[in-house]
């Protein structure tokens, strides 16, 4: 297709202007197609990969459509997150930075209500707003419809994958029949074409034909490695790649949390982005990340959707998503505008194959990367150090230190060896000035020597055992929290003797040493029966009378205040207790304490939900997804 400039496509010569204090010139594919069927308008149907520019493809016609003189709400623009909403607001701000008169009011949860009242009343002709708060606003009737000339939904597919379809439907009645309606979406899932049949009248249809769903420009690579070591397979690929600008995108809110305090703890900048956090927070964080405050943002898919932030390198997916939209999503927050960017994505046993569905998804083949050696980055580091030290020999921008270097060669030290010393020091980390904390370039790197636990396997008889003293902060953190090991009825009889207690095999696995090691003798109170005779030491021991079978565990009883609900899936699914409480609270914003007990099976599951928003998650539950599949809820 051939480039278009905005001047051809007959907007205002204050929409000019504005568009060319952006720095733009030239529209984007979606924007050259788009812009003239809305400004002639016609209902319309988008479909484009995230970062193409389609904020402005809507949103210069719906600044260019409004009546500045009419004090009334003429646009109505839905998004699914807060983010999402503050960041088209931004956009629609600047695109109406010279139409006078034209005021651009954003509405979502977690915001003061006072200030969304104030803009109203003042008369905001445009609304940009999650379908929550919307919906509140036109129960209390501050918030009214009858002059919509333009309802746009943007990221509409993601909107229907988080619960929100009734109140979109709710909120398109409120609006005239008249409007012009507009649907932009990454992709076209059935959901989303049964909502355009709907409320779109003979909707245009603009599609950016491509041979695949993700942007060109984004180099996509997974690695298969073991859960375990997901940690140092990252901090390697960083190091490599010298990445200062990513994002790190996990499946849970405790796994953002762990993650976060494992890179600080390495010298790496880090922080969080999850539904936990409050508006307050968040907003704090991505302005910090957008300044470059921030080298890694950790978040989860729904709290990251809406980032918008042009220089970012990398999207690692720590966990992999659960579909092939939530991909296309996340790996669209690099490469934008054209940039290059990465995508890596870590891959665990079984998850391959969902690397392949992704695949078929984005008919886009995924480059099996291999792990990193030790001694690779040691490499990479070095040369990026004589990179560094090249370029301000070159520029002479260092402050000369000619009488400490004199000094030391009056001490007989040669130039080399002073120079090697320094370089040692900022090699292994030790710095310079006493209890001073070594930053990122300071952290030693990994040996190259020692045992690489990402990208070999243990010679026969080595044990993978790290050294005392040599154990990483998850380690500990993973022994805390592993499960105490049942004793034997020897152990329990006899208490813990080191000739009988026996260690088992050497696992290929960094485990630390402690964790194999038996309570202390004073930790297990041994168990006496005076009444029984003593057997002599060398007696052959009777084997124990076979125990009864165990009896089927009793049926549960409801609390009085919850309800029980059956849903369709269970540990053949791979589901687990947090996944069923991160989709409630996820698809229906309410808190995690409205869930109770998680009862999973094999192909079904029984979960307890406080008796008065049982049908509001019947509803929500059953229009979303668990791990890629269809969820099925009903009362038991």
């Amino acid at each position: 297709m051939k480039p278009k400039l905005f001047s051809e496509l007959g907007l205002s010569a204050e929409m000019l202007k504005a568009i060319a204090k952006l720095g733009f010139e030239q529209a984007s594919p979606i924007q050259a197609e788009a812009i003239p069927v809305l400004m002639a308008g016609h209902d319309a149907v988008g479909q484009s990969q995230t970062g193409s520019g389609k904020t402005a493809a809507f949103g210069i016609p719906a600044v260019e459509k409004v009546d500045a003189t009419d004090r009334a709400v003429q646009v109505l623009i839905l998004c699914p997150t807060r983010e999402l909403a503050v960041q088209v607001s931004e956009e629609m701000h600047k695109l109406a930075f010279f139409k006078r008169g034209l005021h651009v009011l954003p509405i979502y949860g977690g915001q003061s209500y006072e200030r969304q009242f104030l803009g109203l009343k003042q008369g905001a002709q445009i609304v940009i707003g999650t379908p929550g708060r919307v919906m509140d606003h036109m129960r209390r009737g501050t918030l009214r419809l009858d002059k919509i000339r333009m309802a746009i939904l943007d990221e509409a597919d993601v909107m229907l994958n988080m619960g929100f379809r009734d109140d979109i439907e709710v909120i398109l009645q409120a609006a005239p029949v008249a409007r012009q309606t507009v649907f932009f979406s990454a992709t076209m899932p059935r959901p989303i074409r049964e909502l355009i049949e709907k409320y779109a009248r003979e909707p245009r249809t603009v599609r950016i034909e491509q041979k695949a769903l993700t942007v060109p420009t984004v180099e996509q690579v997974y690695y298969e490695v073991d859960r375990r070591y997901k940690i140092e397979l990252l901090t390697r690929l960083i190091d490599l790649h010298d990445l200062k600008l990513g994002i790190v995108f996990c499946n849970t809110k405790r796994m953002v949390d762990d993650l976060v305090d494992h890179l600080n703890a390495q010298g790496y900048s880090a922080d969080r982005l999850h539904g936990d956090m409050s508006q307050a927070m968040r907003d704090r964080v991505m302005q910090k990340f957008r300044k470059s405050g921030l080298e890694f943002l950790v978040a989860t898919d729904v709290a990251a959707r809406g980032i918008d932030v042009d220089d970012v390198e990398v999207v690692f997916n720590y966990d992999l998503p659960y579909d092939g939209e939530d991909y296309v999503h996340r790996i669209g927050r690099t490469g934008r505008k054209g940039r290059e960017g990465r995508a890596i994505s870590f891959a665990s046993g079984r998850e391959v194959f969902q690397i392949r569905n992704i695949e078929r998804f984005t008919n886009v083949r995924i480059q099996r990367g291999k792990a990193p050696t030790a001694g690779e980055v040691l490499e990479a580091k070095a040369n990026a150090l004589m990179e560094k030290l090249r370029q301000t020999l070159k520029a002479g921008e260092y402050k000369r230190q000619d009488h400490l270097i004199e000094r030391l060669l009056e001490e007989g030290h040669g130039s080399t060896d002073i120079a090697s010393a320094l370089l040692h020091h900022l090699q292994t980390g030790e710095p310079l000035t006493p209890g001073a904390k070594p930053s990122r370039e300071d952290r030693p790197s990994p040996a190259a020597s020692s045992p690489d636990y990402l990208s070999g396997t243990p010679a026969k008889g080595e044990r993978w055992d790290r050294p005392e003293g040599s154990e990483r902060p998850w380690d500990r953190v993973r022994e805390r929290a592993r499960p105490p090991q049942p004793r034997t009825r020897e152990y329990e009889d006899r208490g813990p003797s080191p000739e009988k207690f026996t260690r088992p095999a050497p696992r290929p696995a960094p485990i630390a040493e402690a964790s194999r090691v038996p309570p202390a003798p004073s930790a297990v109170a041994p168990r006496v029966e005076p009444e029984a005779p003593r057997e002599p030491k060398n007696a052959i021991p009777t084997p124990p009378a076979e125990a009864p079978s165990p009896s089927p565990k009793a049926s549960r009883r409801t609390p009085a205040q919850q309800i029980r609900l059956w849903m369709n899936l269970g540990e053949t699914e791979g589901v687990v207790a947090t996944d069923v409480m991160n989709a409630v609270a996820g698809t229906t914003g309410l808190p995690m304490k409205v869930v109770g007990a998680v009862d999973i099976r094999d192909h079904h599951l029984f979960v307890d939900v406080a008796s008065e928003h049982a049908n509001a998650i019947i509803a929500k539950l059953n229009r979303t997804q668990i791990k890629g599949r269809k969820v099925k809820v009903k009362v038991a």
